[in-house]
């Protein structure tokens, strides 16, 4: 029997889960906040083949190195705000403090970018601004027993476990869920139906070492839909209370770990949370779970959209040459009004649920493009800061060309 690392104080039964995971995954009020992450490829500078170590790494971040892989580290947030952690091929992401618009929060995040750049290439590296690696085979730096844990459950269903684990990056926006009822449902469904024709505009993707073979605009992408569904696909839109539905859906997604006092976070092959909270698993497992282990089952959640107390969009690839200010932008445009909210959702309907088809054909599907242009072009008219709107109507001219993101917008 598995020995938990920890005594906790039990959930006491599946509805109490669900009600903390919509109490916690979507917090209700006006939204007024937008933020952002940022995920880097990290290349030396003279031979990019070449994976940094993490020992490289917490040199060249210093005070702000995670803990992760200094554990001594103060963390300290970059200038702008930042958080920095590293993800297990050693990429470097930041995550941006809250802002209350989209011009203050990308000219914070410039500048951090400007620090992460200064303090990599002290030490003779690089942040490399591509979405999947074309050079290097997978390979994990972080060992920890969260990642132990994931990359052997996600072997069991191919390579792209450990291709999206080390050798991918994603730009990622979170905005605010919204008030209760209509305008939450409305923003939930607008960043679910929108989600196939913005990942064809901004699909950046075509190359990823270590990828089976299969011409695809974003390998990226294509690492997350070839993935366990169960956890990646998310519970879609029912129509009825988005948080309600997003609690019964990550209750009943197979546990990927379980903490431990040994080396190994293993779950019990095909056992889900719910069936850990009321009980079906007491022979396996000595005690039922608490709030600690229910908040790490939801980190091991993928969808398109994942609900952590904001709405964190994760279906970008990272977006090259400092245009990741471009998703930024549009999502706030198109959130921004009921009116263009709506506008929005009419634009992508003939689009919507093609999430392979966009990953796979990008720009060269002609409804994708279609869509994906008029909703750019949509928030380019609805995109308060002039600087801003000027790269999202480029972003438009671009996506109706057919042609990918290039690093030619500074």
């Amino acid at each position: 029997m598995t020995r938990l690392l920890h005594a906790p104080v039990p959930l006491r039964g599946r509805t109490e889960a669900e009600a903390h995971v919509g109490m916690t995954c979507f917090k209700l009020g006006p939204p007024s906040l937008i933020g952002a992450e940022l995920e880097f490829l990290v290349a030396h500078r003279e031979d990019p083949s070449v994976r940094p170590s993490l020992g490289e790494l917490a040199e060249a971040l210093g005070e702000h190195s995670p803990h992760s892989i200094s554990p001594l580290s103060p963390a300290l947030p970059l200038p702008g705000g930042s958080a920095v952690t590293v993800e297990p091929g050693g990429q470097v992401e930041l995550s941006s403090s809250p802002y209350p618009d989209a011009a203050s929060l990308c000219s914070a995040l410039v500048a951090d970018v400007e620090v992460l750049g200064d303090r990599l290439a002290g030490r003779n590296l690089r942040p490399v601004t591509a979405s999947a690696d074309p050079r290097r085979e997978p390979r994990r730096l972080l060992e920890l027993p969260r990642y132990d844990a994931m990359e052997a459950f996600f072997d069991q269903v191919g390579p792209y476990g450990r291709l999206m684990m080390t050798n991918t990056a994603a730009t990622q926006v979170a905005v605010d869920a919204g008030r209760a009822g209509g305008e939450v449902r409305a923003r939930w469904a607008l960043l679910h139906e929108a989600g196939p024709a913005l990942v064809a505009a901004f699909a950046c993707s075509p190359v990823l070492r270590g990828a089976p073979a299969g011409a695809w605009a974003s390998q990226r992408m294509r690492t997350w839909l070839e993935l366990d569904p169960r956890r990646t696909r998310g519970p879609g839109l029912g129509g009825g209370d988005p948080a309600a539905e997003y609690a019964r859906w990550a209750l009943d997604v197979p546990l990927l770990c379980v903490r431990s006092d040994g080396d190994s976070w293993s779950a019990p092959d095909g056992a889900t949370f719910a069936d850990w909270v009321d009980g079906r698993l007491d022979a396996v497992l000595p005690a039922r779970p608490g709030v600690d282990d229910l908040e790490l089952h939801l980190s091991t959640l993928f969808p398109p959209v994942r609900a952590c107390g904001h709405l964190e969009v994760r279906y970008l690839d990272a977006q090259p040459d400092g245009q990741w200010r471009v998703p930024v932008a549009v999502l706030e445009a198109l959130l921004s009004t009921p009116t263009v909210l709506d506008r929005a959702r009419a634009i992508v309907a003939p689009t919507v649920g093609r999430w392979r088809d966009a990953a796979r054909l990008g720009l060269a599907d002609d409804p994708l493009r279609t869509a994906g242009a008029a909703v750019l072009a949509l928030a380019a008219d609805h995109t308060a800061d002039p600087a801003l709107a000027a790269l999202v109507q480029h972003a438009a001219a671009r996506t109706a060309e057919g042609a990918a993101p290039r690093g030619e917008t500074r």
